[in-house]
């Protein structure tokens, strides 16, 4: 494993970024029932997946770029948002763990007449830019993990959160007949919880012991 980490140092950085992007876009939302929707239509799914990917690395990219300022101008702001950070994973870690409890499923409607290109592009838009949710999750806290990152590791941590991305809405999208049975089904989305309830906990400790030993 080191010699594999020595031979490709951007590694863990790409990992990361991938990690983090699934742990936060793996959920029950309106985008993904969205998403899954569009490919069980099969209609305009491929710039459906397209819009979806572009639109997280771009608000990645804009976080890692204005937190890495905002990180490098005060050590004490760092430190505060290392440990909102963790604290938010936390916490999101712990609210994941908790909806195993509940039984809960991605159900997409099917019906309807088929839609011109605009009117679903439109959706799409809707249910990524308008969703204040996106910009916690991308701009401040993948902003603020990714930034934490060595000069030439940041935009590797970008292109994990945007290979994350690109995975999950192409199975979600193009795999839709395939996947939408099984995300009927309570058991897979506990299970799903449980990985990134564990993953955002990790995540939130190694956050938590950078900010304790300085930024």
């Amino acid at each position: 494993m080191s010699r594999l980490l020595a031979a490709v140092p951007f590694l863990p950085a790409v990992i990361q970024g991938m990690t983090l992007s699934l742990g936060l876009i793996v959920a029950i939302g309106a985008q993904n029932a969205f998403v899954l929707r569009q490919g069980l239509r099969r209609e305009h799914i491929g710039a459906v997946v397209l819009f979806c990917m572009v639109a997280d690395v771009a608000l990645v990219g804009a976080g890692v770029a204005g937190m890495s300022q905002a990180l490098s101008a005060s050590r004490m702001l760092a430190r505060a948002l290392a440990l909102a950070g963790a604290a938010f994973l936390a916490v999101y870690g712990l609210r994941a763990l908790l909806r195993m409890r509940r039984v809960e499923v991605l159900h997409a409607r099917t019906g309807g007449q088929r839609q011109a290109f605009g009117t679903v592009m439109g959706q799409a838009i809707a249910f990524t830019v308008l969703n204040p949710h996106v910009y916690l999750d991308t701009v401040l806290l993948m902003g603020n993990m990714g930034a934490r990152q060595p000069d030439g590791l940041r935009w590797w941590f970008v292109a994990g959160a945007g290979m994350g991305s690109a995975l999950w809405f192409s199975l979600l999208g193009f795999g839709a007949q395939w996947l939408a049975p099984w995300f009927a089904r309570p058991r897979a989305w506990q299970i799903l919880d449980l990985l990134t309830g564990l993953t955002m906990c990790v995540l939130s400790v190694l956050l938590l012991v950078h900010a304790c030993h300085g930024i």
